[in-house]
């Protein structure tokens, strides 16, 4: 199993147990969906709840969430498009100082280009940070595939280092 986790925060952000796209070689789109999560310890005994009880279960005190933003603890964070664009050029920045002198030029341009379909489509996205809430670390782009339901976050592929479980 991989796992991806942020070059400048080390906050794990995603792992191939997803299912992982790579986008123009600049950026890793990774499949989500909606999970039902129940609060409290699930401790499973072996016995079959009743129809009653597993109704009433779901119910209380279950909630909705994305698998990979529950999972990875990401959290949620918020931009106007102004803000966004700043600490997208100082991100882009560090990414930049670490990668090797061959991949900069690639990177350079395809993350313009990717950074401007963002921004052109900057309502349709919500923002997502690693767990420590570091504010120089990436920002995961929450988006829906064109049936507006199903879910994806988009990672920058520079910005990630893999480590082999």
């Amino acid at each position: 199993m991989l796992l991806y986790s942020d070059i400048l925060t080390e906050d794990e952000m995603f792992s191939d147990a997803f299912k992982v796209t790579l986008v123009d070689d600049i950026v890793y789109e990774v499949d989500c969906s909606m999970i039902t999560v129940k609060a409290g310890a699930d401790i499973d005994i072996g016995a079959n709840p009743s129809a009653e009880d597993q109704e009433e279960a779901l119910e209380e005190g279950a909630t909705q969430v994305n698998n990979v933003v529950h999972s990875f603890r990401l959290q949620s964070t918020s931009f106007d498009k102004k803000s966004y664009l700043s600490y997208l050029k100082a991100y882009m920045k560090a990414v930049k100082a670490k990668l090797p002198a061959d991949r900069v030029e690639a990177f350079e341009k395809g993350a313009a280009t990717y950074a401007k379909k963002v921004v052109a489509n900057f309502k349709d996205y919500e923002f997502y940070v690693g767990e420590t809430m570091n504010p120089d670390g990436m920002v995961a782009l929450l988006n829906y595939r064109e049936d507006g339901v199903t879910p994806y976050l988009t990672y920058w592929k520079d910005g990630l280092k893999e480590i082999k479980l």
